[in-house]
């Protein structure tokens, strides 16, 4: 592992001490943060204004990367691209650009692997092995910047989607959410990052305390229990009246519209019985449901619902009052899930020492 320090993981207060422990004036360490955060630089002899000795010293003792790419591919439209990085302890991290027409969103990852043990995601399937570092979580969010930078696009939203669940790395998540929307670094509305859960009450409340304009998705995928214990396994810990108790105190402190994910199965939780109960449960609520026909997983044997089922359990929330979309599905070919690019990576390194 790499002895340097990663700039991506300091505040400005911290770049600024590391830029005058170096024997540089304080202006330096304003120089440096606009060429990380304003302007994306990826290496330090891309930072012009800086003197070179400067730059070689910061070339020795830091670094501007977050891992090595190990995997990288596209859609067949060219609208969605999935990086695999290796990071310096050997674990692996994914980030998805999704190319729409108006914007370019990132689904970036908060940990390697995932505690929470979903039964159809590749994340889950794989379990836990540790919480990213803040500018791991930043890292990822500015290779990209970078990348669009070159045919002057801009990433226009974020959703913290990707490995893991953000909650259960909170302050990490947090602090790289903060910095992510600060002004005088890449100044993303907060508005236009959506941090997901699978519902994590405490964590949410601590959210709705702190009065957070970032969008909450939760993911609930099951309107009963018996259900929902069968597909995420943290319920039996929080049961759906908690989880839903916590949305309405998000709602509530912050104002803010709840999304409720819903990844539907066929012949699972896609039935007329299971939308009446989410139609029962989340009537009148400041919510909107984000369908999503499911990404299969070679983990699970669920397969997607029909266009038919799918416009059925719609119409049915309608009924209550209910709105829904339809997400599109975007790089199914590339295995653009969570953790399924890694899974790959994982099995053919294991392959090449046979």
């Amino acid at each position: 592992m790499s002895d340097k320090i990663n700039l991506y993981d300091l505040s400005f207060a911290e770049l600024t001490a590391f830029v005058t422990d170096l024997g540089q004036p304080k202006f330096r360490a304003q120089q440096v943060w606009d060429w990380i955060y304003k302007r994306y630089a990826l290496d330090f002899a891309d930072m012009g204004n800086i003197p070179k000795a400067f730059r070689a010293q910061l070339a020795e003792q830091a670094t501007l990367q977050i891992g090595t790419i190990v995997d990288e591919l596209r859609s067949s439209d060219n609208q969605t691209k999935k990086v695999l990085f290796q990071l310096p302890d050997g674990q692996y991290v994914e980030t998805v650009l999704m190319k729409y027409e108006k914007r370019r969103t990132l689904c970036i990852s908060t940990q390697a692997g995932c505690a929470m043990g979903c039964v159809f995601c590749a994340t889950g399937q794989m379990g836990f092995f540790r919480h990213l570092s803040v500018g791991e979580i930043v890292g990822q969010v500015l290779y990209f910047a970078h990348e669009l930078a070159q045919t002057d696009e801009h990433v226009t939203n974020i959703v913290m989607m990707g490995m893991g669940e953000p909650l259960h790395n909170y302050e990490r998540t947090l602090t790289a959410v903060d910095r992510l929307t600060d002004p005088d670094a890449f100044n993303l509305g907060a508005r236009k990052i959506t941090i997901s859960t699978v519902g994590l009450v405490p964590a949410m409340r601590r959210y709705a305390d702190e009065e957070r304009q970032t969008p909450l998705a939760v993911s609930l995928h099951a309107a009963t229990d018996e259900e929902r214990d069968k597909l995420i396994p943290v319920n039996r810990r929080w049961p759906i009246a908690e989880v839903l108790d916590a949305c309405r105190y998000v709602v509530e402190k912050t104002g803010r519209r709840i999304t409720f994910e819903w990844a539907l199965i066929n012949g699972e939780n896609d039935t007329i019985e299971q939308a009446q109960a989410l139609g029962k449960l989340v009537q009148g609520m400041l919510c909107h449901v984000n369908l999503i026909p499911l990404n299969p997983t070679a983990g699970y044997g669920g397969a997607p619902s029909s266009h038919e089922r799918v416009d059925k359990f719609q119409e049915v929330l309608a009924s209550y009052g209910v709105s829904s979309t339809v997400r599109v599905r975007r790089g199914i070919d590339i295995q653009a899930g969570c953790g399924q690019l890694r899974d790959r990576a994982v099995k053919n390194a294991g392959s090449a020492k046979l």
